[in-house]
């Protein structure tokens, strides 16, 4: 019984079973056609010649749709080979010629037209199959009445049984007409191998052939080779990319059963496995059993690395391909979402380990690249922030033309796109007037431009001047009321000015320094702790962003948005990132870095730790982290030999004992005086210690020292 392939498809899924094909006896092609049809196979291959497209004189026949279906050719019972049957179905295209003039309204029938009618429709239909090595063309000869057919009707279907193919091998299948009056058909198929098929017995190549099965067992996947114990076989582990050739991951030449264990993080959706014996033109059977594998996605996308490649170009480096899609978007300073924007990039799978051009006239540091799939945000990249500054203030003016070339301006804000001249009360409407005037006399700069829509950047610098002024006013102002303060509180004064001396002789860097803190969400005591440092550090002052004082912003922008966008004007500023290790911190670090760690308990909607890891971890592999970051870990919660060996190229610490050494590396070049940092440390542990001794001494908590710590090593 013929098998369709779409039941051959479900079969070869996710549960395979074995299926039995139909068997056509001898080496002979043949043709049938279905009813109302006239067919004829011409002896022989022809040869493979599409031509051009012409246009048809009148009626004809083309293909319309392609069909396939597995068969058995065989020359003894246990003598087959796989063969591809298709069927091509037919209908007729073009309209015929209307009689013109009076026969148009009665006058007489044309007898040449009546005898083209009575007449039969017969075409020339190529079928092509390519499958390496083998290629083949082969012509059929169809025909029909024409007073039994309508034009843009279906009249039946051609039968060729059939080419053969070797199994598991990719086939490729054309079908056009001679000579050609439309686009040709094309249809490409994966031939199944001998497991998933009824043919171990009728296939000779399938006799010998190593059948692997694959078994989970927790976070460990099991390859079960079964076969005879003196059979040797090769087995190659590789990523099957559909864009490039595949890469080879692992190969071995074995002898006998075998068991091959690999560990979930080595899983993705392309890791395909090929087996077969050690024996000349031996068949390979090839299965890539991870495709719909939720941890093969998660690996896949954590192993995913996006770069902005100068002057405008952009690639995303991956192992497999990528169902995904990236856009444009525009970034304001402040740490605000990514504004999507037009032009978007093409809809189409994203092609991973290739440099693809952005369509901009014009680069600008606000312009960014995101990459989502299934509507989530997964990669973000800023265009080429080392080389082009930081986030610039500017305003981004959307033109819209119709085609009567009337065009509309509005300003790309966070609440929308404000139209210039509106009376909405936003920046972009208060200043609309200067804006169209700067863009006018040449000002801005274009960004990207079609037919129907530009983009402008608009530089904000001499408007944010103009308000300064005001502020320097208001800043006098506020000096002569402390001067006239000074003169009637002079001893009270003194006391101040002699902390403001020593802060000053420490340099302005120490006083503004930019510090984020990353931590793993342990628990409501933890967070106090944390909330508690904090605290202490800006009394010293160090400018200190925690995700504990960023709630809401984290729950607008999501917890890789809002990372990303600390970190980034974090360092701009020269600042530093501070990582707090804790048990939960390091078993998440262990996870991502691929140590075989147990899974860490889920993270909350705030934890911005475990959002930060897809960007903190490629720049402590890479060598970038010295001078940016700092570690930390509290003595009592983690043992100092628990912090992962990769994050000691960095300073660590233990607090709240090392905390002269902490602070003095949180300030940039310029060192206060021994006597005032030792004083800060004290400030900083008397803060620090209650909190850290109510977490030690907590219901359930091993605040005894017998108890050891609370990572558990």
């Amino acid at each position: 019984m013929p098998v369709p392939w779409f039941l051959l498809s479900l079969a070869l899924g996710r549960s395979p079973m074995v299926l039995s094909l139909e068997r056509l006896v001898g080496p002979q092609d043949t043709a049938r056609c279905s009813p109302g049809l006239s067919c004829h196979l011409w002896d022989g291959d022809v040869l493979c010649l599409p031509g051009s497209i012409v246009s048809a004189p009148g009626p004809v026949l083309v293909p319309t749709r392609l069909q396939t279906e597995l068969v058995l050719r065989c020359y003894q019972e246990t003598d087959c080979d796989l063969c591809v049957r298709v069927a091509i179905h037919l209908a007729v295209h073009g309209h015929w010629e209307e009689p013109k003039g009076e026969e148009k309204f009665g006058g007489a029938a044309d007898p040449e037209l009546e005898e083209s009618r009575n007449a039969f429709l017969q075409a020339q239909v190529v079928l092509s199959f390519q499958a390496y090595p083998t290629a083949r063309c082969v012509l059929l000869e169809v025909q029909v009445p024409a007073a039994l057919v309508q034009p843009g009707q279906s009249v039946g279907s051609v039968v060729f049984d059939c080419f053969e193919a070797a199994l598991g091998a990719e086939v490729r299948i054309w079908s056009y007409t001679q000579p050609r009056y439309q686009k040709e058909l094309n249809l490409t198929q994966h031939l199944p191998d001998c497991k998933g098929l009824e043919v171990r017995d009728s296939i000779q190549s399938c006799w010998a052939l190593p059948w692997l099965n694959v078994s989970a067992d927790g976070d460990d996947v099991h390859l079960v080779l079964d076969v005879s114990e003196d059979q040797r076989f090769g087995l190659s582990l590789y990523w099957n990319q559909v864009q490039g050739p595949t890469k080879p991951w692992w190969h071995r030449n074995l002898t006998g059963p075998q068991t091959i264990t690999l560990n979930h993080t080595d899983l993705f959706p392309c890791l395909c496995i090929q087996v077969w014996p050690l024996e000349p033109d031996s068949v390979r059977t090839s299965i890539c059993p991870f495709r719909e594998d939720p941890r093969a996605h998660r690996n896949l996308w954590r192993a995913a690395r996006l770069q902005l490649l100068p002057p405008r170009g952009w690639r995303l480096d991956a192992p497999c391909s990528l169902p995904a899609e990236a856009t444009l978007c525009w970034q304001a300073p402040g740490g605000g979402p990514c504004q999507s924007l037009v032009p978007p990039l093409p809809p189409a799978n994203v092609t991973v380990n290739k440099a693809l051009e952005l369509p901009l006239l014009n680069v600008h540091p606000n312009l960014c690249v995101q990459v989502s799939s299934w509507e989530k945000l997964q990669l973000q990249e800023c265009l080429w922030v080392d080389s082009l500054g930081p986030l610039k203030d500017d305003m981004l003016l959307v033109e819209t033309r119709d085609p009567h070339n009337n065009r509309s301006l509005c300003a790309l804000e966070p609440s929308g796109c404000t139209p210039l001249l509106s009376r909405a009360s936003t920046r972009a409407a208060r200043l609309g007037a200067q804006l169209l005037q700067d863009l006018q006399s040449g000002q801005c700069l274009q960004l990207w431009d079609d037919d129907l829509r530009a983009l402008w950047a608009c530089s904000m610098d001499k408007y944010v001047h103009q308000r300064w002024a005001l502020v320097w006013l208001a800043c006098l102002l506020f000096v002569a009321v402390l001067f006239l303060l000074f003169l009637f509180r002079k001893d009270q004064v003194k006391g101040w000015l002699r902390l403001l001396k020593e802060d000053i002789r420490a340099g302005p860097a120490t006083r503004g320094r930019a510090a984020l803190l990353l931590y793993s969400a342990e628990d409501s005591g933890f967070e106090r702790l944390v909330s508690a440092l904090a605290s202490a550090l800006c009394q010293l002052p160090l400018r200190v962003a925690v995700d504990l004082w960023s709630r809401r912003e984290l729950s607008a922008q999501g917890p890789l948005a809002w990372f990303h966008a600390q970190r980034r004007q974090t360092l701009q500023e020269g600042g530093v990132v501070v990582l707090l290790f804790s048990p939960g911190a390091v078993v998440l670090c262990r996870e991502w870095l691929q140590d075989g760690a147990s899974t860490p308990a889920p993270q909350g909607p705030h934890d911005a730790f475990a959002a930060s890891l897809s960007c903190v971890l490629p720049d402590f592999l890479q060598g970038r982290a010295p001078g940016r970051y700092v570690g930390a870990y509290f003595e009592g919660l983690l043992h100092s030999d628990a912090v992962p060996a990769l994050f000691r190229s960095v300073p660590v610490f233990s607090l709240p004992s090392q905390l002269p050494g902490f602070l003095g590396t949180l300030q940039e070049p310029g060192d206060p005086r021994p006597g005032l940092l030792r004083e800060r440390a004290r400030l900083v542990f008397q803060a620090l210690q209650p909190a850290l001794d109510q977490l030690l001494k907590a219901p359930g908590d091993p605040g005894d020292p017998e108890d050891g710590t609370r990572d558990g090593t």
